[in-house]
């Protein structure tokens, strides 16, 4: 070990960067990263020292640079544990994949595959046959496209049925969805004309009726899936408005957003339309998301007649909406879960989360608060309440349990939150009154023991 006292002790980078304890560093990630990573810690070192900072050694230079080539060559995308109790956190990626959907993919992804290969005919195929049949199948549908995401599926939608032309649409459907991103910007874009009918709160039939012209193309149906209209509020249903379209011969799209599919699902959240409820009135076309209450990956479903979907499928704008093969792998393995509803609720993230039942909530929570305890965490066991999110079934609480965390007198929550966050494996908590809640909903019962281990390591250190 060499002591550096001054600038002049430094080593030269050249020579340093050979040091045999550096060897490993330079085996995992190359020799680059470590070479930079040498260089600024050298630099920050010469300045400390010009700074009058302590003498240090060749040992705590070289531990700095292990700890910043680490840092910058570990993933900036990580698997965090979620204990917020929103299923769906958007921030977080919304819900995890069913096991089966990620083997899946990660089978798909580290080989070749037949992607757009017809295995019987030996010649090119189309990308999202077999993916569409299955959809047809499980839904009782005519037809059906997937894209990237349900906002590019209503921009194809009107791109291919209604460019140039109007749709009409209730002015308190035209909703804003996350990133500040607003429905009827995203509806612009398609070169569809918006014609809004009604007001914010109210908007009845004979608006529709009124509204239609030798321009109009379509009408169009929002379900108000993130936020609640209520009190002096009117809205038409999609069954008066899909009788309305059978009189003029105008199609009827509803983006129906979150895409309830699971009947038990349904029976929780009885305000929330489903897939099944929507293909059952008979609409020409159904729009809703897979990342959302349906359980799978980010896409776009569309659903309908043939005569609309050949429109939108063979529409130039399918190209640079078109789903990737690891969403096409994700995409079949939960669609044939859902094959067989008792897999899917076994199976399914979302299903297990929504659908826990409360007994083994409540004693998964008294485990982690009993092991809280027993190292002098001041901690309880509380009623609580998880949400879906996502832009999903607003006002709609989940009874659930938290363990609470009271922070010690020399403690903050909002200190402990950013320690929790910069854990090997992150936790994602809440702060309630300055009290960090935990809720094991939105985590796997074999991620309980990793939780536990992970706020022992720091509430104790912390102390």
């Amino acid at each position: 070990m060499t002591i550096i006292s001054s600038p002049r002790d430094l080593p030269q980078l050249d020579e340093f960067i050979e040091y045999e304890e550096l060897q490993e560093l330079k085996d995992r990630y190359g020799r680059a990263p470590v070479l930079e990573s040498s260089r600024i810690c050298i630099d920050n070192l010469r300045q400390r020292l010009l700074q009058g900072a302590a003498s240090e050694s060749t040992d705590s230079l070289l531990a700095a640079v292990f700890e910043h080539v680490n840092l910058s060559q570990s993933p900036k995308l990580r698997r965090v544990l979620n204990v917020t109790g929103t299923i769906l956190h958007t921030n977080l990626g919304r819900a995890p994949l069913a096991q089966a959907a990620a083997d899946a993919v990660a089978e798909i992804v580290s080989s070749y595959s037949n992607l757009e290969y017809d295995l019987d005919s030996g010649k090119r195929g189309y990308r999202t046959t077999s993916i569409e049949k299955m959809m047809q199948d499980i839904f009782g549908v005519e037809a059906a496209v997937v894209v990237n995401n349900n906002a590019a599926g209503v921009l194809l939608t009107l791109a291919a049925i209604a460019r140039d032309k109007e749709v009409i649409v209730s002015r308190g459907e035209l909703v804003e969805i996350g990133g500040s991103f607003r429905i009827p910007e995203v509806m612009s874009e398609s070169g569809a004309k918006l014609r809004e009918i009604g007001t914010t709160n109210k908007t009845h039939l004979k608006d529709y009726r009124n509204a239609i012209n030798e321009e109009t193309a379509a009408l169009l149906k929002v379900h108000r899936s993130n936020f609640l209209l209520e009190g002096f509020t009117s809205e038409v249903s999609i069954q008066d408005l899909q009788l309305l379209a059978e009189e003029t011969g105008l199609p009827l799209i509803y983006d129906l957003g979150s895409g309830s599919f699971s009947e038990a699902l349904g029976a929780v959240l009885p305000n929330e339309p489903t897939v099944k409820e929507a293909i059952d009135t008979g609409v020409d076309l159904i729009l809703f998301s897979g990342d959302k209450l349906f359980g799978g990956p980010q896409a776009g479903f569309i659903l309908g007649r043939e005569k609309y979907i050949a429109k939108i499928k063979y529409h130039p704008l399918l190209r640079p909406l078109r789903v990737d093969k690891m969403t096409l792998a994700a995409l079949e393995a939960t669609l044939r879960l859902y094959a067989d509803p008792n897999k899917a609720r076994e199976n399914i993230p979302l299903l297990q989360m929504t659908l826990i039942d409360l007994e083994e909530l409540r004693e998964r929570s008294s485990r982690l608060l009993a092991r809280l305890q027993e190292h002098g965490i001041v901690a309880s066991l509380e009623e609580s309440s998880s949400v879906l999110g996502g832009g999903s079934s607003p006002g709609v609480q989940l009874p659930s349990y938290n363990v609470v965390v009271t922070p010690a007198s020399s403690q903050s929550a909002q200190k402990l939150d950013s320690a929790l966050h910069q854990a090997e494996t992150p936790v994602i908590a809440r702060i309630v009154r300055e009290r960090l809640h935990f809720d094991l909903r939105t985590i796997r019962a074999e991620e309980d023991e990793d939780l536990g281990s992970i706020l022992l390591n720091v509430l104790k250190e912390d102390k």
